[in-house]
């Protein structure tokens, strides 16, 4: 009998799979696909020389991660680091420009610039404390409660229809309705706030970090280290149920609350399947991929710095987008998030050419080819995109469901992402890594801190595996020590 497999390589099972190799235990990491990395792969979706993120290409959570630091991460990959974290186009006038730079930011919004200082910059100040109360479970007394208050606070404010009390203008508010539509919620929710509020702050403290080669640096970098550490991985095996895996003393599930609840099947206690049927899924996303000849040319010049831009006009406008998609309907003028990482990395693409990875929210389950729909969005604020395309490749919220069984529907958070769901990850509980069975864990998405790539979930699950079947307490500074 082994003593740990993890199923799937996914950015938490790679993290789950890291930190017990590390703890000297012997690890079989097993991967349904081919290829490791689940969300954070990067492949040739349009042309040769192409390179292109699968899903998660901006990292801005990925820079802040303690589980990152400590494994030394950012020593065997580069990350690029803009000038200009993310961008919010508007017409008939400038764009919303997040600098990494807050006074910049600021000085940028001109009369709205003191209370974007304000919303931000307490959350800049204490970004450590504030990235660590919201890197685990809601169900603890935090340790800094200074920082859980602003942080806290500050999302009641714009979680609410007091969102537009802060500012006067409409740059100011776009730009936090952009970022915080990362997340597939309808606006005002504390969701979106929540979301805005803690990547803003990691916009103007570390910044939105691109590794260099793509994504898949990092899934590569975490296997390797699994590797050095005596862990093997397995590939292209489907796992179904415990028959399916060698014998071992901990299985840790970097799967959907669906695949756990079919794994366990009868080993779960009643309640606890029920509270796994709970679990809700949110909508989808259509993604489509470009191939350019040209940098997308934005109409102002300062969105042309930026990697990460979110289109959809003033902030109300994204909101009744927001709200056409909860209604199970497809906007005509819908919310676009863009990325466009060939600014900033050459690998990325031939020389003179350049690589945009853009999704837009649809119905779970939607099988809409969102190229022209995608394609007229980025033309609207950047006129003669169409010319510099070259190929393109489209993946439906269906297609994304079928290459990966943990994007159900083709939602990508791993579950609804709400105060409720927040709280509720897949159960309510200090531990909600931990299943009632004995020696089953589950570190994907669908627990806390949630969607994101920073390995949190899969540190919390092995952390906790490590204490209660061997008796090991492993620390992050400990974590840290185990470096080779």
């Amino acid at each position: 009998m082994i003593d740990a497999t993890v199923v799937g390589s996914g950015p938490n099972g790679l993290a789950a799979a890291a930190t017990l190799a590390r703890a000297g235990l012997e690890v079989v990491l097993v991967e349904r696909a081919d290829t490791i990395g689940g969300g954070i792969r990067t492949a040739e979706l349009t042309l040769p020389g192409f390179r292109h993120d699968v899903c998660s290409a901006v990292h801005p959570a990925g820079l802040a991660s303690p589980f990152f630091r400590a494994i030394g991460l950012f020593e065997r990959v580069p990350f690029v680091v803009p000038e200009v974290s993310y961008a919010h186009p508007l017409e008939g006038r400038p764009a919303g420009v997040a600098y990494r730079d807050l006074d910049r930011t600021a000085e940028r919004l001109e009369r709205d610039g003191p209370a974007w200082r304000a919303l931000f910059g307490p959350l800049v100040e204490r970004i450590d404390a504030v990235a660590e109360f919201t890197a685990g479970s809601l169900v603890r007394v935090p340790r800094h409660p200074l920082a859980a208050f602003a942080y806290s606070l500050r999302v009641l404010e714009q979680g609410t229809l007091l969102w537009g009390l802060r500012f006067r203008d409409a740059v100011a508010p776009a730009l936090v309705t952009g970022v915080g539509s990362h997340v597939v919620a309808d606006s005002p929710s504390f969701a979106t706030a929540g979301t805005a509020l803690l990547l803003g702050a990691h916009a103007h403290a570390r910044g939105w970090g691109f590794p260099v080669g793509g994504s898949q640096a990092i899934a590569d970098a975490l296997a390797d280290d699994i590797r050095a550490h005596g862990g093997r991985i397995v590939l292209g095996t489907d796992v179904r149920s415990p028959a399916d895996l060698e014998p071992s003393r901990v299985t840790i599930l970097d799967t959907s609350p669906e695949h756990l609840a079919r794994f366990a099947a009868d080993r779960l206690p009643p309640r606890y399947r029920r509270a796994l049927a709970r679990f809700r899924r949110g909508n989808g996303v259509a993604k489509v991929d470009y191939a350019l000849s040209a940098p997308v040319p934005w109409t102002d010049p300062e969105v042309r710095l930026a990697p990460t831009v979110h289109l959809g006009g003033t902030r109300e406008q994204v909101a009744a987008a927001e709200r056409e998609v909860s209604c199970g309907r497809v906007p005509a003028s819908p919310y676009v998030l863009v990325t466009q990482p060939s600014v900033l990395d050459p690998t990325r693409a031939p020389a003179g050419r350049h690589t945009l990875w853009a999704y837009t929210h649809v119905p779970r389950g939607s099988d809409l080819d969102a190229t022209e729909l995608i394609t007229r969005a980025i033309e609207r604020f950047a006129p003669g995109f169409r010319d510099t395309i070259l190929a393109t490749a489209s993946s439906t919220a269906r297609d994304l469901a079928a290459r990966n069984p943990n994007d159900v529907g083709g939602e990508i958070m791993g579950g609804t992402v709400d105060l409720v769901q927040l709280v509720k990850r897949p159960v309510v509980s200090p531990a909600p890594w931990r299943t009632p069975v004995e020696g089953l864990y589950l570190c994907s998405a669908s627990t806390p801190p949630g969607p994101s790539v920073h390995g949190m979930n899969g540190w919390h699950a092995a952390r906790i595996a490590l204490r209660d079947r061997f008796g090991v307490g492993l620390s992050l500074e400990g974590l840290a020590e185990t470096r080779s």
